[in-house]
């Protein structure tokens, strides 16, 4: 199984969760350029800027974009035969299933988790029920 090229992947500057999580991506051990979505035109990349902001893309060393999970696993594919084992696991049959769901919970709490900001929310879509608003507790006296 041998190594893939460098993979270049992309993380939104603007969660904090994206960056930290990038920071340590290097640690792995795996043949990475990480950039951020907002360094650069996105026009000139085959990056669908929309889906950017709700899956990490990751462009592989033969021009090929993934997003989320899958892009994930052209990472791990650039390192070590642990991580390449791991990244075939998580293209292929009932495991793939596992790792997009880990993905998808990941991408949808990543407010929550270390490093996590209000501006790492995923951006609101159509199906998404009406914010209710916030009530505003009475102050004493007014």
């Amino acid at each position: 199984m041998p190594r893939a090229g460098r993979v270049v992947m992309f993380a939104d500057e603007d969660c904090g969760f994206c960056m930290r999580t990038a920071a340590q991506v290097p640690r792995l051990g795996v043949d990475v350029d990480v950039r951020t979505l907002q360094a650069g035109d996105l026009s000139t990349l085959p990056i669908d800027a929309d889906r950017a902001l709700i899956e990490m893309p990751a462009i592989d060393a033969d021009g090929t974009v993934h997003y989320g999970h899958r892009a994930w696993a052209a990472i791990l594919r650039t390192g070590a035969l642990p991580w390449r084992v791991l990244a075939t696991a998580m293209t292929h049959g009932p495991s793939e299933r596992v790792a997009r769901s880990v993905y998808r919970w990941v991408s949808q709490n990543r407010t929550r988790l270390p490093g996590g900001t209000p501006a790492c929310a995923l951006p609101p879509t159509p199906n998404d029920p009406p914010t209710p608003p916030v009530e505003r507790e009475q102050i004493a006296g007014n």
